[in-house]
């Protein structure tokens, strides 16, 4: 991958950060929709291939929403852009909980902010899914990655195969044919 010069100063993506971690409800996919469409479709920060190796590398520990976040930040300004970003992403979940949590042993009960929130969660699996859709889109072109991408879903979703053992086959299945491919050159 190789790596681009960019003019991003660390206001901008603390600024841009702090926003989507500002509307970024759902976690995970929804929030790395957010960052797509943030840093690669809008800003153009990086190319769509970049975020997305990227993407895989952050699936492989930890939260892969800050995962992603903190890839972004990195690959832009280094390891100091990477701080900026995860701690922008993550300052305005925190001070939100900080207030909830004030507001929740003050009063013990909100059933509005309850309300509010299962009320949200329609919404968070659309963005999932328009998230989910718009990879498939770019990244499932020709029929064998088409394949491999419904094979990875069934494997997670019908048969209960974890993240990461779907990615190490499909990482050993991408060696596989780097490698094959390499021999018939």
């Amino acid at each position: 991958m190789e790596k681009k010069a960019q003019k991003v100063t660390l206001a901008e993506l603390a600024a841009t950060f702090f926003m989507i971690g500002a509307t970024g409800f759902g976690g995970g996919m929804a929030v790395v929709a957010l960052v797509e469409r943030r840093c690669v479709n809008e800003k153009k920060w990086l190319e769509h291939t970049e975020f997305m190796h990227g993407l895989a590398f952050s699936q492989i520990l930890g939260p892969f929403s800050l995962n992603s976040c903190t890839f972004v930040g990195y690959y832009l300004r280094g390891a100091l852009g990477g701080i900026v970003a995860a701690t922008s992403f993550i300052a305005p979940s925190f001070l939100l909980v900080c207030l909830l949590s004030l507001l929740y042993f003050r009063y013990h009960q909100l059933p509005e902010l309850k309300s509010a929130l299962l009320g949200s969660n329609p919404i968070v699996i659309a963005l999932i899914l328009v998230a989910a859709l718009g990879m498939a889109r770019k990244n499932a072109t020709r029929w064998d990655s088409a394949t491999i991408a419904l094979i990875a879903f069934a494997a997670s979703a019908f048969f209960g195969v974890s993240g990461l053992t779907v990615l190490a086959i499909a990482g050993c299945w991408g060696l596989y044919q780097g490698w094959r491919a390499g021999r018939n050159n």
